[in-house]
């Protein structure tokens, strides 16, 4: 009886041992899992702009933009589905190309520049839609406000320039509430209107270059 538990107990450890090398020789045959490179495009000012616009009196239209910008992303999709967006305006870089107007902006009516120099995006998805189109949400900062913000993206593509250079070019479109962040200035008119319109426009055409 005791010989044959000790024959038992040998198949059983056999098997065991087998099993374990199996496997061990399994994990060793399947190809290794390939980890997606991450690439990092910083924007190109010279071939980029940041404006905005907003109703005065309720009839026209001002337009302003940022002199001073900078923003980065970081993808491992060629097509930039997921990728990873950030952005950083200086307040103090603002211009209506009217010195009295932007000097009031930067003021606590509007900015406070002073307190609050500059203006910060972090995007949380960036997600192709169809083709070119891509929707692009994150985390806009004004003042000392943090909101959640929506925009349009129309990819322009992606091109190697004369200089060896890859440039790849998006444009982007959204609407916002300056009261919400803060700026709140405004007059009424005889009318009854408002000055200043609550609904801001942005529009950001932006290239980027790829990091070397």
């Amino acid at each position: 009886m005791k010989k044959i538990t000790t024959i038992l107990m040998s198949l059983i450890l056999t098997v065991a041992v087998g099993q374990a090398n199996a496997k061990e020789a399994a994990k060793k045959a399947a190809p290794a899992k390939e980890t997606a490179q991450v690439t990092k495009w910083a924007s190109d000012a010279s071939h980029s702009s940041i404006k905005f616009t907003v109703a005065h009196l309720m009839v026209s239209e001002v337009e302003g933009r940022f002199k001073t910008f900078s923003g980065n992303i970081e993808t491992s999709s060629p097509d930039f589905n997921n990728a990873k967006i950030s952005y950083t305006s200086d307040v103090n870089s603002i211009t209506t190309e009217d010195e009295t107007r932007d000097k009031h902006l930067k003021s606590d009516d509007f900015f406070n520049a002073e307190k609050y120099p500059n203006m910060t995006f972090v995007s949380t998805s960036f997600k192709k839609v169809k083709n070119n189109i891509y929707s692009l949400e994150g985390n806009l900062t004004i003042r000392d406000v943090t909101k959640s913000v929506k925009f349009a993206v129309l990819y322009g593509g992606t091109v190697v320039d004369p200089w060896g250079n890859t440039k790849a070019g998006f444009k982007a479109t959204a609407k916002i509430s300056r009261k919400a962040y803060n700026l709140k200035w405004n007059k009424i008119t005889e009318a009854g209107g408002a000055v200043v319109g609550d609904d801001v426009n942005i529009i950001l055409n932006l290239e980027f270059g790829k990091q070397k």
